[in-house]
């Protein structure tokens, strides 16, 4: 759906040119949600967003959408191997944010090009 399209592949390149950010070790960060977790937070709610604007995806399709989430949190992993369980910064949570709402977007694409929309 969209793992094996051109944007998510900028996107991951996106991350990768942005490990500096996660890989700064003074972490004086107030907040207890880890790197890996506020991504698997994120990524869900705007999963459920695409998903509550999208009623009309019948079972198979929203099983495709969890699918494509699970690939796209094991690639995160990936490039995050090294600091997914460390506590998150502020200036992270706002990376990861952002990215989060990018996934989203490639997602709103795909499932208007799969409902047969001009825009989702």
């Amino acid at each position: 759906m969209i793992t094996d399209k051109d944007g998510y592949t900028h996107l991951i390149q996106y991350l990768t040119e942005h490990l500096s950010l996660f890989e700064d070790k003074r972490n004086d960060s107030s907040i207890d949600d880890t790197v890996l977790a506020l991504f698997e937070e994120q990524l869900a709610a705007q999963i459920i967003m695409v998903c509550g604007q999208n009623p009309s995806l019948n079972f198979a399709q929203r099983n495709k959408v969890i699918r494509e989430v699970d690939a796209i949190v094991y690639d995160i992993i990936e490039v995050l191997s090294s600091v997914a369980h460390q506590k998150v910064t502020q200036e992270q949570i706002l990376f990861i944010t952002e990215f989060s709402g990018l996934i989203k977007n490639l997602f709103d694409q795909e499932i208007a090009i799969l409902l047969g929309k001009s825009s989702c």
